[in-house]
């Protein structure tokens, strides 16, 4: 049962969201962050394109499996001391990729920051809906989404000021200081929403039941699907940055920011209006409404693509529409998927995040490689990873019943 939110947290409820879109963002905003600065480590590190690949790839499968332990721990142990010792590991990595003098170590820390960073987003959805009942969270989770754009439309631009002003290690220098300002923070504010009645023995027979109960539920595997592999359609552009802007757009690194803005003004926009409609729209219907805007830009995006060739301003339009669908639609399947096991929501964000997390690997090790040198490509791939996610969420409720919402 959900504590009263307004005994654990005193402050007002934005500074809330605030704190734990900080706390969930840490992972995209430490991959947005170097992107500007890719080519420069390359050249400086002596890095081929596919060493430089995985950095990133390194990152997003680190990500990906400690992801898959997040929330199983703070099931067990709580959820702020999960969180602080993720922040400080984090910061840790951060330090250590600075301090890179070759390839080998440098795609190591990037391994080991994507570990870590996984820790606030797990975590920030479980102490969500602890606290909140389920229109409320979903109000609570949009204004999370909201704040949580901010950080990746400024990290771009921090990124290539820093890179062409102090150099490629002054951005994880950065990185580093961030980490620990956040983990100060949240030291200082973020409360403890798992009483210990209602924590899980951390024992192995235990831990496995909980994996196996979730992993068995059908439900479980199409709304994680419906929610995470969507998001790729749109990652995919994100993770081809330094050549869709650079070789198909003729951008900049300071200029990179534009990219950025202009989605996170969509998946602002989403957010908030998903967190008008909380409460008012049947949550079904609400996810509905977010793949048909999503559906309309993927296709107005392959047509745009094949017809014309890629250039400002029409280039983005399709990608901010696209952002805009999906953030109307994730913060509802995120809560869905969190209900389906109460008792272990922890473990349900983690494994959400993992299917999530799993796919980025593969759009970033695989699929990036395969696209990313022609738009048509690119724009035909989004399509079809947000038409997984749209087939996922048509099955789910066609055939398997969801939990009240």
């Amino acid at each position: 049962m959900p504590h009263s939110a307004t005994r654990l947290w005193r402050a007002p409820r934005w500074a809330l969201a605030v704190l734990l879109a900080a706390l969930g963002t840490l992972g995209p905003f430490s991959i947005d962050t170097y992107l500007p600065a890719f080519e420069g480590i390359a050249q400086a590190l002596g890095a081929t394109p596919v060493q430089m690949q995985q950095t990133l790839s390194a990152y997003l499968l680190g990500f990906a499996v400690m992801n898959l332990f997040h929330g199983t721990l703070a099931d067990s142990f709580g959820r702020r001391p999960v969180v602080l010792v993720g922040i400080a590991a984090f910061t840790l990595a951060s330090i250590g990729s600075a301090l890179a003098g070759h390839i080998g170590l440098l795609i190591a820390c990037r391994a080991l920051q994507g570990m870590a960073a996984g820790t606030g987003m797990v975590v920030s959805r479980a102490v969500i809906r602890d606290l909140f009942p389920p229109a409320e969270a979903q109000r609570v989770m949009s204004q999370v989404t909201i704040f949580f754009g901010v950080a990746p439309a400024v990290a771009p631009i921090i990124g290539g000021w820093l890179f062409v002003h102090a150099g490629w290690q002054a951005v994880f220098w950065f990185l580093a200081g961030v980490g620990t300002l956040l983990w100060l923070t949240a030291w200082r504010a973020l409360p403890e929403t798992l009483a210990p009645a209602h924590r899980q023995s951390f024992d192995l027979p235990n831990l496995v039941r909980g994996y196996v109960l979730l992993g068995s539920d059908r439900r479980f595997w199409l709304l994680a699907l419906a929610s995470g592999v969507p998001f790729n359609g749109l990652f995919l552009y994100v993770l081809s940055t330094p050549v869709f802007l650079t070789e198909h757009l003729g951008l900049g690194p300071t200029q990179f920011g534009w990219f950025f803005v202009t989605n996170i003004a969509g998946i602002m926009a989403g957010a908030w209006a998903s967190g008008r409609l909380a409460g008012r729209m049947p949550a079904a219907r609400q996810v509905r409404l977010g793949f048909a805007v999503t559906t309309l830009a993927s296709l107005s995006s392959v047509v745009g693509n094949w017809v014309w060739p890629a250039a400002l301003p029409w280039a983005f339009v399709p990608l901010t529409a696209y952002a805009f669908g999906w953030a109307l639609l994730v913060p509802v399947v995120t809560l869905m998927v969190l209900d389906l096991c109460p008792e272990r929501r922890g473990l349900a964000s983690s494994l959400q995040a993992s299917v999530g997390s799993v796919a980025n690997a593969v759009v970033a090790g695989v699929l990036v490689p395969l696209v990313v040198h022609d738009t048509r490509q690119l724009a035909l791939a989004s399509a079809l990873l947000m038409g997984i996610g749209l087939v996922a969420w048509h099955r789910v409720r066609a055939q398997v019943p969801l939990p009240p919402h």
